[in-house]
């Protein structure tokens, strides 16, 4: 028997109280909320906001702050939750700052609230709903040992998740580096026209026609590939969106039949000497900081045609274009297998520290 389930069967062995969250805190309010324009890139305290990255500035205005204790923070309309123990001045958006009653420590309210299922009503005020909520209270001993085991295993499941991201950012960064050696010209290589080598042109499907289970692949504007039962064209091609949030970051390399919507582009190279391929990396290198400089707006929401018949395009030796497909062709699965496994490694971490904060916090509910 572990030491927390001694002291559950010393000091609660035939259940635990059930209370509202609303009833375990109080809610508190700066003196003052600091404005947005009034946020600063430095300054003596932070100023807390709702959301993830809930730190959004810093101020000097001590009017503004509240003193140093132990308070977990409730993002009214994101449902971040955050444990704060130092001063801090309180933004302009929706935030409750929830300060523990008395036979509830302040680190158990936390993960308690962490653990609760609050029910996603779009954008609400969700405190309303939260605060009504019934969670376990056991006694302050039970309450300790639940806090100190999860503070353990919250600081190793957050280590190990830093240093799985951080692996996953050098390896993504190594590919980048030399991605971007093979793909680096001098005016040594001759260049065209991306119209000289190619034709442009758009489809003429509508989102609307996509079939669940067509049989051909159907570009829309977005990485996702749907299908449909006809297709427009048969022939190798890069695909690109023309607008939205995909411009200069959506690219798809087909080879054969495929549906195209009316606001993508097709690049089919016709000559020889390019191996289309080798045309898909580079675009997918370069073309969006070409549209960046040259887009209809300065948001780069949208391209037109001139502007790719104007992209400007490196034409090195067959061999060449070759070689960088090769090894693009073998490295570019390594680094994408590579992220994937990293990116399930740490989301399988969070789950487990989860499903473990939810075992600890299973109380039977003491007779009444």
């Amino acid at each position: 028997m572990n030491r927390l389930q001694q002291l559950i069967r010393k000091f609660s062995p035939n259940g635990v109280e059930f209370i509202e969250f609303g009833q375990a805190c109080s809610t508190l309010m700066a003196s003052k909320k600091i404005n947005k324009k009034d946020y600063k890139d430095k300054g003596k305290y932070p100023i807390i906001d709702q959301g993830q990255n809930f730190i959004v500035g810093y101020t000097d205005d001590e009017t503004s702050v509240l003193s140093k204790d132990e308070y977990v923070i409730f993002g009214d309309h994101t449902r971040e939750i955050k444990f704060v123990n130092f001063e801090f001045a309180q933004g302009a958006e929706g935030l409750k700052i929830l300060k523990a009653k008395e036979r509830i420590l302040p680190k158990y309210l936390y993960y308690a609230l962490c653990n609760a299922r609050i029910p996603n009503r779009g954008y609400n005020r969700h405190w309303n709903i939260v605060k009504n909520i019934l969670f376990p209270l056991p006694p302050l001993p039970v309450q300790q040992e639940i806090v100190r085991i999860l503070d353990s295993f919250s600081e190793f499941t957050t280590k190990l998740i830093e240093q799985l991201t951080a692996e996953l950012v050098a390896r993504k960064q190594q590919y980048e580096y030399y991605k971007d050696l093979l793909l680096e010209f001098n005016d040594n290589v001759k260049w065209v026209r991306l119209a000289d080598i190619a034709e442009i042109g758009t489809g003429s499907s509508n989102t609307n026609e996509e079939m669940e289970d067509g049989k051909y692949p159907f570009f829309v504007r977005s990485q996702e590939v749907r299908y449909k039962n006809d297709y427009e064209f048969d022939e190798t091609a890069i695909i690109t969106s023309g607008d939205g949030v995909g411009v200069g970051r959506v690219f798809h390399y087909v080879e054969g039949k495929y549906a195209l919507h009316q606001r993508a582009y097709r690049i089919h190279i016709i000559d020889k000497k390019v191996i289309p391929k080798y045309y898909f990396y580079y675009m997918k290198n370069s073309f969006l900081s070409y549209i960046k400089r040259n887009a209809v707006y300065a948001s780069v929401t949208s391209v037109r045609k001139y502007m790719l018949e104007n992209f400007p395009v490196p034409i090195p030796p067959l061999k060449e274009q070759q070689l960088i497909v090769n090894i693009l062709d073998r490295f570019t699965p390594l680094i994408n297998d590579l992220t994937n496994n990293i990116s399930a490694e740490i989301e399988a971490r969070q789950k487990q520290y989860e499903y473990y904060r939810d075992k600890l916090l299973d109380f039977k509910e003491v007779a009444s």
